[in-house]
């Protein structure tokens, strides 16, 4: 598993899709993740610091997690599957440190290890299908360039 981080959020006001970029944390690949209005919204209200007079979903569900005396130790983005990425929260009960996974789409597991300030990884096999960058320890050959017009008659 590769550690990575938020490198940039995008916001589109006028479409549905957002996105966020995440980035090897002690390289240089990196990857969008498409993701819905509402998980970019709580994405942004985490870096920006701001909090809701009541609690939002994703407030809620980090809420419970520490209600049952447990935490958010970490997210794993473990698959890619037909263009949708699977994910993985893994949370540490406090009693006795066992850990539970629990499946969950990128997008919220992303936005709740934000807000838990918990570390985001990515498998090795999914950041080499996915990623954007020319950088890293395999980089990604040069773009073939576009054949030749043919000569005109």
């Amino acid at each position: 598993m590769i550690e990575v981080q938020l490198g940039r959020i995008v916001i589109h006001q006028r479409e549905e899709s957002q996105f966020i970029v995440l980035v090897e944390r002690d390289g240089k690949r990196h990857f969008p993740i498409v993701i819905g209005r509402y998980e970019v919204a709580e994405i942004h209200r985490v870096i920006a610091g701001e909090e809701s007079p009541r609690p939002l979903t994703h407030q809620l569900a980090h809420a419970i997690v520490h209600g049952l005396g447990a935490t958010i130790a970490r997210t794993e983005i473990v698959n890619l599957v037909k263009n949708t990425f699977y994910a993985s929260l893994i949370l540490r009960r406090e009693a006795d440190g066992t850990e539970v996974t629990i499946d969950a789409r990128p997008s919220d597991a992303v936005a709740l290890a934000l807000r838990a300030k918990a570390p985001i990884f990515v498998a090795e096999s999914v950041l080499e299908q996915v990623r954007t960058d020319r950088e890293g320890p395999d980089p990604l050959p040069p773009a073939s360039e576009p054949p030749a017009e043919p000569p005109a008659p």
